[in-house]
């Protein structure tokens, strides 16, 4: 009889205890869709706590998604430990946040509860603590000069902030401030809500003249903190060469999907942005524990990002402040460029735009060079065999190849026959007009490859490096070799002509020497005697020809050597006179153009504003 009563039992008399699992994966389910007060019935603490605290995490973690699997599951009687794998998206660049974790659950009845405690989210979160997420960005690395100092200097910024904790609706904050910047009102949320509580989060980085306009405005967001500060950031010694910089709120952030993150920058043209990647680096991100006044307890995750890496530039300091030097209370616009001669490396690179005129590009620009290329079609005369001691009348007006040709502006009384020494100094443009006639379109073309023009080379920022279509005929070879046809060239590309004839020879541009550009090879294209009469005649431009307003010094290192030109231009329906000079000192060859009406400032004028500000070992 006992056996068969045992029997009955062990047939299913009694039930087996319950399996804590069921419980887990509806806990875990519940919680990872957000179903928290679901989750919170399942705990042995007070539901809407519970579900306070569970939904908050999602908060503070500005998460973007939260998978949760159920682990191992470990029972002993009426106790049990389980154990889940969660990963938390924290919607920082599709960061991972992979932890274990685990809880214990009681078993009253056939009832199984977890056992609430705040390290049931996280193992080790206890009371009067939260998690919050630190994002740093690294500061922008530099733009530096050829001796390895920053391009850029220390200027005003502006900083909107906040401390998260001390703001009576963080909501309203942040929509009030996406109003003013036209940033996301619920990114700037998260970043307040994942930030740890007491400290300044860093919300915008302003530039003056945009604070200046945002003021009012921003004065009305509440609980806004502006903090000026002085950053290397926004002002460029050399912004021809660097471009700007934009920050959190530029918009081109936002139309390319990157996603906010306080301490952003961005390179909105030159340096800064073909080599953005480089000099932004990585944030680095952290996972932390801090007590609710806001006090670090511990480092759960952190991943470390990488700061930007330095790029080296071939600009010379006190080459380019003696361009802006220069540059500064002209009526005109202006540009200069200085480069090495020798190597080619750009040491300068300026412009000011005047009030009603055009700017000018001094590396990209698209200009008739005027008589200044007559540097290139002597050289193409001397290749011929042409002697520069030839008699060549200057007259006011020429005819070679079925057009008239004319000096302008007009040239003084040469005589009947100066040497064409005299014709090259005063830039006389009938006088190379009518010598056109001993050049073809081969001869002349040449001479222009031989100086770079038309050259393939590659820079890191737009460039141009002239061009010189074949001539058609008589007329054109003229037009070319005076500068006014269909020749075209930029400020950079004469640059570098001027410092084949100081060299010898003619070398591509250089802008960036870490990492290095890419560079055509060196060539002599010219005999030594080509270069040598070159000189002579550039000199005797600026010792008693038309660009004499360019005479510095008679010594070595601060003789200059030159030439100039004009060309009319037509912009917005008015008449200007382009203005060229095109030279060297010492090893400094430069290219000078204005932009003026026509009783304007002079190219002349301003190179031997900038010779004199150049040092006397440039």
């Amino acid at each position: 009889m006992a056996g068969l009563v045992a029997a009955i039992i062990g047939a299913g008399g009694i039930s087996p205890a319950p399996s804590p699992e069921p419980t887990v994966q509806a806990f875990l389910l519940a919680w990872e869709n957000g179903q928290y007060r679901t989750a919170a019935d399942m705990t042995t603490g007070a539901p809407a706590a519970v579900a306070q605290s569970l939904a908050a995490v999602y908060r503070q973690l500005d998460a973007a998604d939260e998978s949760l699997q159920l682990g191992p599951i470990t029972q002993r009687g009426a106790t049990a430990t389980a154990s889940f794998y969660a990963s938390i998206d924290l919607g920082r660049g599709g960061l991972p946040w992979n932890y274990r974790g685990h809880f214990a659950l009681h078993r009253t009845g056939s009832t199984w509860k977890v056992a609430w405690s705040p390290s049931v989210i996280v193992p080790g979160l206890r009371a009067g603590e939260r998690l919050a997420v630190l994002t740093t960005m690294p500061r922008r690395a530099p733009l530096l000069d050829s001796a390895g100092k920053p391009l850029t200097v220390l200027s005003p910024v502006y900083v909107a902030g906040v401390r998260p904790a001390r703001l009576a609706r963080p909501a309203a904050t942040a929509d009030a401030l996406a109003r003013v910047t036209g940033l996301d009102p619920q990114e700037i949320l998260g970043q307040i809500t994942a930030a740890p509580s007491e400290s300044f989060l860093e919300l915008a980085r302003l530039r003056p003249s945009t604070y200046r306009q945002l003021s009012p405005a921003l004065g009305k967001v509440p609980g806004l903190i502006i903090r000026k500060r002085r950053m290397r950031l926004f002002r460029s010694i050399a912004p021809v060469i660097t471009g700007s910089v934009g920050t959190e709120t530029a918009s081109i952030l936002r139309a390319d999907g990157v996603p906010y993150r306080p301490g952003t920058t961005v390179g909105l043209s030159g340096l800064q942005q073909a080599y953005q990647g480089r000099l932004t680096g990585t944030p680095t991100t952290e996972v932390v524990v801090e007590s609710n006044d806001g006090r670090l307890v511990s480092r759960l995750r952190q991943w470390p990002g990488h700061r930007g890496t330095a790029v080296r530039t071939t600009i010379d300091s006190a080459v380019q402040r003696a361009a802006d030097s220069s540059l500064s209370g002209l009526a005109s616009s202006a540009a200069i460029v200085a480069v090495r001669a020798g190597t080619g490396q750009i040491l300068a690179a300026a412009q000011d735009a005047a009030p009603g005129l055009p700017s000018i590009q001094p590396l990209a620009g698209r200009y008739q060079p005027g008589q200044s290329f007559t540097i290139i079609s002597t050289a193409a005369l001397l290749g011929t065999g042409f002697g520069v001691r030839t008699p060549i009348p200057c007259t006011s007006t020429n005819l070679a190849g079925g057009e008239v040709f004319s000096n302008d502006p007009p040239e003084p009384d040469l005589g009947t026959q100066p040497p064409f020494t005299t014709d090259f100094a005063h830039a006389c443009a009938t006088a190379f007009a009518g010598l056109s006639l001993q050049l073809d379109a081969r001869d002349l073309t040449e001479a222009a490859n031989g100086f770079g023009i038309g050259a393939d080379w590659q820079l890191p920022l737009a460039s141009f490096a002239g061009q010189l279509p074949a001539p058609a005929s008589h007329a054109q070879i003229a037009q070319d070799t005076i500068g006014t046809g269909s020749v075209e060239v930029s400020p950079l590309d004469m640059a570098l002509a001027a410092g084949l004839v100081q060299s010898g020879s003619w070398h591509s541009p250089s802008l960036v020497t870490s990492p290095p550009d890419p560079g055509l090879a060196p060539r002599a294209p010219f005999g030594n005697q080509v270069v040598a009469t070159l000189r002579r005649l550039m000199r005797a431009t600026v010792t008693r020809g038309a660009g004499s307003a360019a005479n510095t010094g008679t010594s070595a290192s601060s003789a200059v050597y030159g030439q100039v030109g004009t060309v009319p231009v037509r912009w917005d329906h008015k008449n200007l006179q382009a203005s060229w000079f095109v030279g060297f000192r010492g090893r400094v060859a430069f290219a000078v153009l204005i932009f003026a009406h026509s009783s304007g400032d002079t190219a002349a004028a301003l190179a031997g504003r900038f010779a004199a500000e150049l040092g006397a070992g440039s």
